[in-house]
């Protein structure tokens, strides 16, 4: 009777939580390397996972694929398939792939977050690298065997663009609005590491991008895959790099793509009225991360194949849709998070997300691709084509200089909502001379 009662509680209390934030907390906790209250999670989880074992099975699938609001988008994935073969309408199924991915990146970051109570929070946060982006990562991959490369390159950049102007721009926008009144502030030094990685991912694609088009190659073609192939090597070691100074070094620098800093954390647990504990076991976590990445991989491809039909029955070009459309909807549930946590002036979270995010994107997903078509035979590069290039050149340049000063307001974040709706125009009259996806 006793355990019927605290499930009733358990079950009560959890419905406050919104479900947009699975996935920016999953960040947090994932990075939230030196935080001893994640042990005590643990420790206190043992008993309390203990009485709930009669009703692990059913309450499982509860919480993670009905409880959560979002989940009312799951049904549009198998809708998406039944469509693929019933109508061969790509634009629908394109669209209802979209729609049907949405939640489960949300539920991959939610199980990711759920496993970091009992792995900890060191190898929780490398996890967390490796699923906070998988959706852009299983879909990149699976273009990539196709040999859509401008697909991969455009979508991925897309993902920066949408994180660091978008979602930062309504972030702050929204947050500015909300908190009027005061001046709201992140942690600076945090800001600089990453706009550094940023700027440092920038030169990595820029430099094989000005090979090509000053025809300065020692061999054309090859110089700059040979190039592109060096470069992410050293982008890869440059982000293990950052991983250690995160996980060793520097705790002042926890609260981008790392949680919050001291301060921040302990205004969360004053927030909570009782000891967080997990909501799933072990292994129930392990085996709804491999159930979702499964789903995830047979939806995207689906989204690929549908890709280039939606471009000609929607008229819209493949850029278009690989660098606006594709970010904005599959990444909705990460923009909710961000815009979440700036109203309630939690905005090292927000940074989290949306910085934390871009630099995982530039600095591991896209060289991490360079590497994955070197295996597979494709020859990805880091060539982004010189329109691509200067967008993110410019962008990386304008973020920078609006987190300088380590502080936000409405202002700055309608200055970067502005800038990405010129960028979503350009990319919308904006003609690919070099498209794999016809």
């Amino acid at each position: 009777m006793m355990g019927g009662e605290e499930e009733k509680i358990d079950l009560d209390s959890d419905e406050e939580i919104p479900f947009t934030s699975s996935q920016a907390t999953s960040k947090v906790h994932g990075f939230d390397f030196e935080a001893p209250h994640v042990g005590s999670h643990a420790k206190v989880s043992n008993s309390w996972l203990f009485k709930q074992t009669r009703a692990t099975p059913l309450r499982s699938i509860y919480i993670v694929l009905i409880k959560a609001k979002i989940n009312v988008l799951l049904p549009f994935g198998p809708l998406a398939i039944l469509l693929h073969y019933l109508t061969g309408k790509h634009g629908w199924v394109f669209f209802f792939s979209l729609l049907g991915i949405t939640p489960l990146a949300e539920r991959l970051g939610y199980a990711t977050e759920q496993l970091a109570f009992y792995i900890g929070p060191t190898v929780g946060g490398l996890l967390n690298a490796t699923f906070g982006n998988a959706t852009e990562m299983i879909i990149s991959i699976y273009a990539l065997k196709n040999g859509m490369i401008r697909v991969v390159q455009q979508s991925l950049l897309g993902s920066i663009l949408s994180n660091m102007l978008l979602v930062l721009g309504c972030a702050f926008f929204t947050g500015g609005i909300f908190h009027h009144q005061k001046v709201q502030s992140f942690n600076k030094a945090a800001a600089v590491v990453n706009s550094g990685l940023l700027l440092m991912a920038v030169m990595g694609i820029l430099f094989p991008a000005v090979l090509h088009f000053t025809h300065s190659e020692v061999h054309f073609g090859k110089s700059e895959l040979s190039l592109s192939r060096f470069s992410s090597c050293i982008m890869l070691v440059a982000y293990a790099s950052y991983l250690f100074f995160q996980l060793r070094s520097q705790p002042k620098y926890d609260s981008i793509d790392g949680g919050p800093v001291n301060e921040e954390r302990n205004v969360i647990e004053e927030d909570s009225d009782e000891i967080e504990v997990p909501d799933i076991t072990q292994w129930e976590a392990i085996g709804w991360l491999a159930i979702l990445t499964l789903w995830v991989s047979v939806l995207s491809g689906y989204l690929v194949d549908a890709l280039q039909g939606a471009s000609d029955s929607w008229n819209m070009p493949v850029a278009f849709i690989s660098v606006i459309l594709l970010p904005i909807v599959g990444n909705a549930a990460e923009h909710a998070s961000a815009i979440m946590f700036a109203m309630k002036d939690k905005l090292d979270i927000t940074l989290g997300v949306a910085i934390g995010s871009s630099t995982q994107i530039s600095m591991f997903v896209i060289p991490f691709c360079v590497v994955v078509g070197w295996i597979m035979g494709q020859p990805m590069d880091l060539n982004f084509q010189l329109f691509e290039t200067a967008t993110l050149f410019i962008t990386v340049l304008v973020v920078a200089f609006m987190l300088q000063e380590g502080t936000s307001n409405y202002f700055k974040g309608l200055m970067l909502i502005l800038c990405y709706l010129i960028v979503a125009a350009s990319f919308f009259v904006h003609v690919d001379p070099k498209s794999d996806s016809n």
